[in-house]
């Protein structure tokens, strides 16, 4: 694939460098030839060369029409104004009908057989499928075959030469586009703010209930230390004037008890 790739860039840039140097008619049979070459399909450098522009007016003209068709338009675009070009070799309509492809590809994923058909303006499935499989090998389009539903599954095309006078109406789409992600971009940092708010209001509360249970823990435990310090001497001097009294008593006994014997 690498190669075909690199060849078809090779073939675009000797073409290009050959138009440079041609007019007239050698210039018109210049187009026919890159026109049926494969690999090649943009065109819109070719169109912008002073020389091929001289082609718009004169004996050449359908010529250089030929060739913006190629650039920016599709098959039955060329059967509707058949009767004004060139006639197409086979290699030019496989081509021109491999661009209506990536036209319709750019447009929607799922394309049914019956729309292919139609636009190709072919009446052989065989034959449509030979040409989709080309396309894919060419790797202008990826995408794969659903012959149980008759459709073309399309992945991936690529694209085409783009008419100056659409260049305005890109360009307000890119910009709405811009415009739409600054909008979602503005409403997610709108909601990591209030979040961030959100978890600041939750810490606040969370140390201020932990602060208010750790003064009402630490005050009662004071409270029940200084309730558990206050009784003990009184019991204590109580215990004591206890075995004070037992004692002497117990003495005084012994000393009556021996001076009676």
């Amino acid at each position: 694939m690498m190669t075909e790739v690199k060849a078809s860039g090779q073939s675009l840039e000797q073409f290009l460098l050959l138009a440079k140097t041609v007019r007239g008619a050698a210039l018109v049979a210049l187009i026919n030839q890159l026109l049926e070459v494969p690999g090649v399909y943009v065109f819109g450098e070719f169109l912008e060369m002073p020389n091929i522009q001289e082609l718009m007016t004169g004996p050449y003209a359908p010529s250089y029409q030929l060739l913006s068709l190629f650039a920016y338009g599709t098959f039955s675009d060329y059967m509707a104004n058949a009767s004004n070009l060139p006639v197409l070799t086979t290699a030019q309509k496989n081509k021109l009908r491999h661009l209506s492809i990536v036209t319709m590809a750019a447009k929607v994923k799922c394309i049914p057989y019956s729309v292919l058909l139609h636009e190709l303006e072919m009446k052989n499935l065989r034959e449509l499928e030979d040409l989709i499989i080309e396309a894919i090998y060419a790797d202008i389009v990826q995408g794969k075959l659903d012959q149980r539903n008759q459709l073309l599954e399309v992945d991936y095309s690529i694209g085409r030469d783009i008419r100056p006078q659409d260049i305005s109406s890109m360009a307000r789409t890119l910009q709405e586009w811009c415009n739409g992600c600054e909008a979602v971009l503005a409403g997610i940092e709108d909601q990591i703010g209030r979040a961030d708010q959100y978890k600041e209001h939750q810490v606040l509360n969370l140390k201020k209930t932990l602060k208010a249970t750790t003064g009402a823990t630490a005050q009662e435990s004071e409270q029940h230390v200084m309730e558990t310090r206050d009784p003990a001497p009184a019991q204590d001097l109580r215990q004591s004037g206890k075995k004070s009294s037992k004692v002497k008593g117990l003495r005084g006994s012994g000393k009556i008890w021996s001076k009676s014997n």
